[in-house]
């Protein structure tokens, strides 16, 4: 029989679980966009609405994940109950870091590729700053990247919501409560 639930656990910060789930949201989002996209004609303005939408939430994951790694450092994680094994939380910090560098790199790789398309991006009627000017090659790769590093991320997340899962229905352990809203 699996070890019961304890009754009380310890859970993150309400900021940072609220900060988790909304990140979860932009993420669906920006792939929602991303799929839909070619739905559309090449050159219609719903197309051009949809990679603009695709851009917005993209750039919006960046920030927010800079923002989760403010709140992040200044709130541990609380413990896990029961402890698991080492190579579950060797593999669990990898997945975190595997998941941060997900959000942050591909947004800055979208945001070049724009660039080297020749795009100044803007956001909310606002300019933002052009890195560098149009160059085909160096765009190609950056798409490339960008998309490879994108389908990467179908993966990671897909293997973070099983683990939760695992812990939750398998190990009968309190992590995904720790991210829960319930008291």
């Amino acid at each position: 029989m699996a070890a019961p639930m304890f009754s009380t656990h310890a859970r993150y910060r309400p900021s940072l679980v609220a900060l988790h789930w909304l990140t979860l949201l932009l993420l669906i989002g920006v792939y929602a966009t991303i799929e839909l996209r070619g739905l559309f004609p090449r050159g219609s303005d719903a197309r051009q609405l949809i990679k603009t939408a695709h851009f917005f939430l993209g750039i919006s994951v960046f920030g927010l994940t800079l923002v989760r790694l403010l709140v992040r450092v200044s709130s541990p994680a609380p413990p896990i109950a029961p402890v698991p094994p080492a190579w579950q939380k060797l593999t669990a910090g990898a997945m975190a870091l595997a998941l941060y560098g997900l959000m942050l790199v591909t947004p800055v790789l979208g945001y070049l590729l724009l660039n080297a398309e020749g795009t100044s991006p803007a956001l909310g009627g606002w300019a933002l700053p052009t890195l560098m000017g149009a160059r085909e090659t160096l765009g190609d790769s950056l798409k490339e990247w960008h998309e490879r590093i994108a389908v990467a991320g179908y993966w990671l997340i897909g293997l973070h919501a099983l683990a939760a899962l695992y812990h939750h229905y398998v190990r009968h352990d309190d992590t995904l409560l720790r991210m829960s809203f319930r008291r």
